[in-house]
């Protein structure tokens, strides 16, 4: 397990803070003993929350092309058939997974390919459950197509707490299965638009690792 870049420089400065806040109280309220116990063990706690947000697991990326793998840790929260009019433009499986702010935050790509199509979008901060936050929310909208020609659609949704997307491809960039390319910020969903005849390997619930849990088997 290792700390993620997003989170380095944060976790610098609030460490900064924080001593230098319980400094100050001990410093100037020398007395006030219970006062500067709790601050130093909420600031310990929220550091821990905060450090936990940031981490990223360190794994064996998977080899089996045939299978869709969930783009980030979470849980199902949509699986049903959808017009995907932004780039596509057909009829997907969609899958969407939602990530509470314990989760890990990397997100993941599901398949093996080449960056065709890339977009931000800004917009709303809607709860990332909301139906309408898929095309309403900040998002990124990123198509990976497979050397065997299948096309995936994933879209990072922004969260009422996730206020920052961040990604590290583009059109043209190579992707593996498992691979890093993007991170999202306290609480957020991820969808994934797959062919119809993919055969879907999770159920609405299921508790999902991004990189590691298979999600669907693509038809050969």
């Amino acid at each position: 397990m290792t700390i993620h870049r997003e989170g380095k420089v944060l976790l610098f400065w609030l460490l900064i803070v924080l001593v230098a806040g319980n400094y100050l109280i001990i410093y100037f309220m020398p007395d006030a003993r219970v006062l500067s116990n709790v601050a130093v063990l909420g600031s310990i706690v929220l550091y821990l929350i905060i450090l936990q947000f940031f981490r990223s697991p360190i794994f064996k990326l998977p080899t089996d092309e045939s299978l869709v793998y969930a783009p980030v840790d979470g849980k199902v929260v949509v699986i049903e058939e959808t017009f995907e009019d932004e780039y596509l433009k057909e009829n997907r499986r969609q899958i969407s997974i939602f990530m509470s702010p314990i989760n890990v935050h990397v997100t993941r790509s599901p398949i093996k390919g080449i960056v065709e199509f890339f977009q931000y979008h800004p917009g709303k901060y809607l709860v990332a459950w909301h139906p309408k936050s898929s095309t309403e929310n900040e998002r990124t909208s990123m198509v990976v197509t497979h050397e065997n020609g299948t096309k995936l659609m994933v879209r990072q949704v922004a969260g009422a707490l996730a206020r920052r997307i961040k990604w590290y491809v583009k059109p043209g960039s190579e992707l593996v299965s498992g691979g890093e390319f993007g991170f999202i910020k306290f609480g957020s969903r991820v969808d994934v638009y797959l062919p119809l005849e993919a055969e879907i390997l999770v159920g609405l619930d299921e508790k999902t690792k991004g990189g590691r849990t298979p999600i669907a088997r693509l038809k050969a």
